[in-house]
């Protein structure tokens, strides 16, 4: 959205993909015989039903009427459509660590009616734009305090931080976030690393100090990856289970494909993944 109208995005790929992602993590699910976790389940179909809504709602809004105020508009973005990016990318940056749900959508809206100029170049394009990001925010601020109230009713706090058990070099210098929290015999040692987005920043971080580790939060089987890879590329030979791949949008020609792996074998992986022709996207930390 930085460089490209909004109608430019592939709204019902992506709808697919979300749909498609849980479809393989479930017969997963029931081909190991995990547990069953309701409450997963309940909040991963609200959150992609809701997505499913939001994206044919506007994949039918952007190729109607915003593709017609983008040719008006001479085919320019406008100051809405760049506050509409910049918006964008900071939610992006926000639910790597935070619920969706606790975006201040509100304060994009006064952000968008006080500093965004009124008039301007391509002024049809501008007022349709304003129009369309006053309606998100509008109904995104509404249902996000709804969702929040459901969830806090039902759900405890996610704990922001993990402890992993790895095998601690001497010299190996903690990163950012991450905290010592006890040194075990044979050069053993207990850390915390933060979660979700920031885990794989962290762990990547202490592999290429050559630290190794074993256990994630008292798990020391199997952990689920995911990579971006060329199209005609092949995952390296491994004791890797490819779950499902996805052909990806951008970055162009190429491929998402999530695998599960050994505990063990993850801070290799790491440290290796780029001789190796690979982008590692998300650490999944239970």
């Amino acid at each position: 959205m930085q460089d490209e109208p909004s109608h430019a995005f592939p709204f019902i790929e992506q709808t697919a993909q979300l749909w498609s992602s849980y479809k393989a993590f479930t017969e997963e699910q029931i081909r190991r015989r995990y547990p069953l976790n309701p409450g997963y389940h309940v909040m991963i179909i609200v959150i992609a039903s809701s997505t499913t809504v939001e994206y044919v709602l506007r994949a039918m809004y952007e190729n109607t009427l915003g593709r017609a105020s983008w040719l008006l508009g001479g085919q320019q973005l406008t100051d809405e459509d760049r506050f509409g990016a910049k918006t964008a990318q900071e939610y992006v940056d926000f639910i790597r660590q935070e619920p969706w749900y606790l975006f201040d959508f509100t304060v994009r809206l006064k952000q968008l009616w006080t500093d965004v100029p009124l008039w301007g170049p391509g002024v049809v394009r501008k007022w349709e734009r304003r129009y369309a990001l006053t309606t998100e925010y509008a109904i995104k601020a509404i249902y996000a305090q709804l969702i929040a109230k459901a969830t806090r009713a039902t759900y405890t706090p996610a704990l922001m931080t993990t402890d992993v058990v790895d095998h601690l070099p001497d010299g190996c210098r903690a990163p950012h976030g991450v905290t010592m929290m006890e040194r075990l015999p044979n050069g053993r040692a207990l850390l915390s690393l933060p979660r979700y987005f920031n885990f794989r920043i962290a762990s990547t971080s202490l592999a290429l100090q050559g630290v190794h580790i074993d256990d994630i939060a008292g798990n020391a089987s199997v952990i689920l990856v995911s990579v971006w890879m060329k199209n005609d590329a092949r995952l390296p030979a491994g004791g890797r289970q490819v779950l499902f791949e996805q052909k990806l949008t951008t970055p162009a020609d190429s491929k998402r494909v999530a695998f599960l792996m050994p505990v063990d074998d993850l801070s290799t992986f790491l440290a290796n993944a780029p001789e190796m022709g690979l982008t590692t996207e998300h650490v999944y930390d239970y």
